[in-house]
């Protein structure tokens, strides 16, 4: 089972990071992780460039969307900026509207403060929008104490691996249930 995991935050030692990370350490047996490198990487969204022919499409989102399309299920984590989802990740998520990689894939978000609401509201209702298929027992919040946690300290963490342990196992559950 391939997961692909994006955050939605571009800044170094980010906390949303660091859980993706920590997720890809902690994967059971059978589970393969791969964290897409940054979506500050992308273009701005543009449906010129977006068109059926894809004669126009970007490189980089070429690229976001093979690796989509490869993943059995996606993990997102994302911080809340102003009450909403950064732009950066606003932006891939548009990128992936007219795919025909995205629809129907399970997918999982996580939040590493419960104070995120806003922004985690909004991903459901952009992702339920976008038709993904919302695993909803694998998308927590695991409050970390620190936002200056790594992966490192995450995963030697015993309550945090063991609640990213269970995200992992609960989306592959479901990859499972309809396959």
């Amino acid at each position: 089972m391939r997961v692909l995991t994006i955050s939605g935050s571009l800044r170094a030692g980010a906390s949303n990071t660091a859980l993706l990370e920590a997720a890809g350490r902690l994967a059971p047996d059978g589970m393969t992780v791969r964290h897409y490198p940054s979506v500050g990487a992308l273009p701005h969204f543009n449906p010129d460039d977006d068109a059926p022919d894809h004669r126009r499409l970007p490189l980089a989102v070429a690229e976001l969307r093979r690796l989509v399309g490869e993943a059995d299920a996606l993990l997102l984590s994302t911080p809340e900026y102003a009450h909403g989802l950064p732009g950066a990740f606003k932006n891939a998520l548009d990128w992936l509207v007219g795919s025909t990689e995205f629809p129907g894939k399970p997918v999982a978000t996580i939040s590493g403060s419960a104070r995120s609401t806003h922004a985690q509201a909004q991903l459901r209702e952009v992702l339920t929008t976008m038709s993904a298929r919302l695993v909803g027992r694998a998308s927590v919040v695991i409050s970390l104490p620190s936002r200056e946690m790594d992966a490192a300290a995450i995963v030697a963490d015993r309550e945090l691996s063991r609640a990213l342990r269970s995200v992992l196992v609960e989306l592959a559950e479901a990859v499972t249930r309809n396959a």
